[in-house]
């Protein structure tokens, strides 16, 4: 009966979920928290155990990504609410490290703004003052993993360019090379940048043209080569667009000014599958979006819904679920899914009592058969009641997939590609085996994917141009920059001086490809301090050089960096 409410899955297979309702909507909230074990068919009250605390309204409640039976609860005490929250905003936080589960604490940084764990780095924001000149940057990073880092930096100019400029470093997250130009990024601080999970090397994301018109781009190779994407199979474009016609997928943009009510989704286990809300022509539409699939990690698509949707990927794949998000009279009662990735569609009555929607969760992972609807609904004396229904599919697919149900198929296969180098991506080739379309029967918690996986020989594709080069148009050859005077680049690592030298190409860190092109580099360490040893300098990323950036933050913040 709170103001607000949130419902997290914990465990995997447990059957274990939490509740929290909040009594006040602003930055901490004080909560009353129910915890059930029986898949939703029954809760008991735990607010004792965090008596006289709020839990933060933003990353409150979260499942450890380690284990997910644990739950961290982000929460401040009642009279400290107030004094933290400025603390926040001046950039006065310290940034400290647990590794006892929060019995002790050993301090990483002060003076933080923001920070933000991508991969295998560590972000954080400081607020710094320079006596004599101060010049403002936006940075934020869009993603990474183990290897690399994709980081945005606005345009020159202040913020209200709305574009700038994606970055891709090494594997060490300090030499970075530009990918790609225009990307679009909302004085809301807002990116539509997107890792499609189900599929190595697939980024998605939206560009600001010249003449104002938002299209969307993907990457095939982690952001070695952007490129549109292609007209869905199954939609016609209008007579406007018909020589200029794409799909534009909607994303953080979109769900901020609520046009889309969900970002796209995709997830490992389900090999290839990709959904998302979008618009087809020669550039994304405000109208309402309909929902597109595609089940070859965006190379193709097909239009799959009519209208927005809040969907959800379960079974590893196997299942889709899917929520009208807005119908006529506001109310819900039924859910729709499919056993073939969004070709076929068939109604589930969930209620007798429709309710207004308020989001749609799952267990954790995507090998899960439950999912959770919840909302509220008006009672007799016209107060709100919180409601949350739980779906069990396991009785409509009761029989468990054999051999089979499964084909072999070929990752980043094209129509009319050379058979030599057919799927080869960032140096190999991946032949999965997936689910038959025609097959309905349930993957189960015990699925695995499977890939066979092989090498490819190096080309010039599995490299990015370096420092002082750049990749000519219509052309795989990293061509030497006319005015760059000097193509050794020095960079100040740990107080020494490195300097390296090029024939102007840069292999993709994670690349896996074996002989074939091989270009020449040698890295030289002077012998001459430079720097603070604690802490390598910056550069301007606004050259055609890579850069050495020291502020960044985590999942499309931005933050400022001071230069």
């Amino acid at each position: 009966d709170g103001s607000s409410f949130t419902v997290t899955w914990v465990g995997d297979g447990t059957g274990v979920s939490m509740v929290v309702t909040k009594w006040m909507m602003d930055v901490a909230s004080l909560s009353s928290s129910l915890i059930g074990a029986d898949y939703g068919k029954s809760f008991h009250d735990i607010s004792h155990l965090i008596n006289n605390t709020f839990i933060r309204k933003e990353f409150g409640l979260l499942a450890g990504p380690g284990n997910s039976q644990q739950v961290s609860c982000l929460i401040t005490s009642v009279h400290a609410g107030k004094h933290s929250v400025e603390a926040d905003r001046r950039g006065e936080l310290f940034l400290k490290r647990t590794e006892d589960l929060g019995k002790t604490f050993t301090t990483v940084a002060h003076s933080i703004f923001s920070f933000g764990y991508v991969g295998g780095f560590l972000f954080t924001s400081v607020m710094e003052t320079l006596v004599r000149h101060t010049h403002t940057d936006f940075y934020s990073v869009l993603d990474g993993d183990e290897d690399m880092i994709f980081m945005h930096v606005d345009n020159p100019g202040g913020t209200e360019s709305y574009f700038g400029t994606v970055y891709t470093s090494d594997d060490r997250g300090i030499l970075y090379s530009k990918s790609l130009e225009r990307h679009l990024f909302g004085g809301e601080g807002k990116s539509d940048f997107t890792n499609v999970t189900s599929m190595r090397g697939v980024y998605l994301t939206n560009v600001l043209e010249e003449d104002g018109r938002i299209r969307t781009v993907i990457s095939f190779n982690r952001g070695g080569e952007w490129k549109l994407l292609n007209k869905p199979q199954n939609v016609e474009c209008g007579e406007d667009s018909r020589n200029d016609c794409n799909l534009h997928i909607h994303g953080e943009h979109s769900r901020y000014n609520g046009i889309t009510p969900m970002l796209p989704l995709s997830d490992p286990t389900a090999v290839g599958l990709v959904i998302a809300h979008g618009s087809v022509g020669d550039s994304i539409s405000s109208t309402r979006p309909d929902v597109y699939v595609s089940e070859d990690g965006g190379y193709k698509w097909r239009g799959s819904l009519r209208g927005p949707h809040h969907y959800s990927i379960l079974d590893a794949g196997g299942l889709v679920v899917a929520v009208e998000a807005h119908p006529i009279d506001g109310q819900i009662n039924t859910i729709k899914f499919s056993t073939d990735e969004g070709q076929c569609w068939k109604v589930y009555n969930f209620t007798e009592q429709p309710i207004f929607f308020a989001g749609l969760t799952s267990e954790p992972g995507t090998k899960t058969m439950n999912i959770s609807v919840w909302g509220y609904r008006p009672e007799d004396d016209h107060q709100p009641m919180w409601v949350v229904v739980t779906i069990d599919f396991q009785s409509l697919l009761t029989r468990e997939c054999g051999n089979q149900d499964y084909v072999q198929w070929l990752a980043h296969a094209t129509e009319g590609g050379d058979l030599a180098t057919e799927g080869c991506v960032l140096g190999y080739k991946e032949i999965f085996r997936r689910l038959r379309k025609l097959s309905v029967c349930r993957n189960g918690r015990d699925y695995v994917v499977s890939r066979q996986k092989s090498p490819c020989p190096c080309t010039r594709e599995d490299y990015r141009c370096d420092y002082g080069y750049y990749r000519h148009e219509n052309s795989s050859e990293c061509m030497r920059q006319l005015d760059t005077t000097d193509h050794a680049l020095k960079v100040c690592l740990n107080g020494e001086e490195e300097e390296l030298r090029t024939s102007g190409y840069r292999k993709i860190p994670s690349d896996k490809c074996e002989g074939g092109f091989t270009p020449l580099s040698r890295k030289e360490t002077v012998n001459r301090h430079c720097g603070n040893s604690s802490q390598p300098p910056t550069a301007s990323p606004y050259s055609e050089t890579p850069v050495s950036v020291t502020c960044a933050c985590a999942s499309a913040s931005s933050c400022v960096g001071f230069l």
